[in-house]
């Protein structure tokens, strides 16, 4: 079992796992305020090469008012850079199959986000974080244009990395996938084992649903078992269990009741939840419950090719600066 992990230890471990191998991280919202704060203090702490889109004299003058330092930050006009007719007629080639034109393709690139993902597909980033003043689908349309998933993926899923209680879990999909299928199901299960393991947890998989093995039957409960069904098709190297209620895949002592021969139940540390409602609504309720007890990290974007992460528009200085860690950790597994 995972040892005793508090919310400082996980920050302190995120963040000199990050500056142990240094990425270049885009951040395309360089008119937000708590962007550039956390890009000082991302700066300050050498976690990663920070670049910031935007218009240059804009963000000198708040840097002066905020009383910042980014000096060492690499500070890109995309409207006007040297790139932008290239990365334009990149993305044309990449989507003219879908009928984009040039014109259009330069429309799209005036938006940071499509500039910091070109940057990101063209490896002159490593990761990009983008959310604290747009949609998520601002953030995720552009990487799955033309960052795609990485082979063997057929989706993206939203992950947060929770930390309380002493413990760090993987809570998916509660960002992304509205109601998952049994396949999509499978997969967010293998790709959360995945981003437990980056982050230094063996994972121990629970299936969530309201029943717990065959207490109950029903279409969802059905749904549960046929995700069960295909993960153990693909002979995964984590353990899993399902249907498994939360106490029951939480609490030992539930579980002996239970699941009295689970590997997983009592002790999980990933949770692949039913459907979106569900995931969202749980975790926050958590974090909302625990408050400053409670470290909500994401959402991370499972399944991308390169990492692109998301912000929540309320996002803290901490959250971003957390995230801009996280995506350069997720960098580092590349080649």
């Amino acid at each position: 079992m995972e040892q005793t992990l508090s919310i400082e230890q996980f920050e302190n471990n995120l963040i000199n796992a990050a500056k142990a191998n240094k990425q270049r991280i885009v951040l395309p919202e360089g008119e937000c305020d708590r962007v550039l704060k956390a890009a000082h203090d991302a700066l300050a702490q050498d976690i990663a090469d920070i670049i910031i889109l935007g218009n240059p004299e804009m963000i000198h003058t708040k840097e002066k008012g905020l009383g910042l330092d980014l000096s060492k930050a690499h500070i890109i006009d995309h409207l006007n850079a040297t790139e932008f007719e290239d990365y334009a007629n990149t993305l044309a080639e990449l989507r003219k199959a879908k009928g984009l034109t040039l014109e259009e393709a330069r429309d799209m690139m005036k938006d940071g986000a499509y500039f910091g993902t070109m940057m990101v597909y063209k490896g002159v980033a490593d990761g990009m974080v983008s959310g604290a003043e747009h949609t998520t689908a601002n953030t995720i349309r552009p990487a799955l244009q033309f960052i795609k998933t990485k082979p063997g993926a057929t989706m993206v899923s939203g992950a947060f990395l929770m930390c309380y209680n002493g413990q760090l879990q993987v809570f998916a999909d509660c960002a992304v996938t509205p109601n998952p299928t049994s396949e999509q199901l499978s997969e967010i299960a293998v790709t959360s084992a995945q981003t437990a393991r980056i982050f230094g947890l063996e994972p121990r998989v629970a299936f969530l649903s309201y029943s717990t093995g065959t207490s109950s039957k029903g279409p969802s409960v059905d749904l549960v078992n046929e995700a069960i069904r295909l993960t153990r098709e693909k002979n995964v190297d984590f353990a899993f269990e399902g249907p498994i209620q939360f106490d029951a895949a939480v609490d030992p002592e539930v579980a002996k009741t239970k699941l009295p021969n689970s590997p997983v139940a009592g002790h999980a540390n990933v949770f692949v939840f039913p459907e979106l409602n569900t995931g969202n609504c749980c975790y926050k309720a958590i974090q909302r419950a625990l408050g400053d007890k409670c470290l909500a990290v994401g959402p991370i974007l499972q399944g991308l090719n390169k990492p692109v992460n998301d912000l929540s528009r309320g996002a803290t200085v901490k959250d971003i600066i957390n995230t801009i860690a996280f995506t350069a950790l997720f960098a580092q597994q590349k080649g």
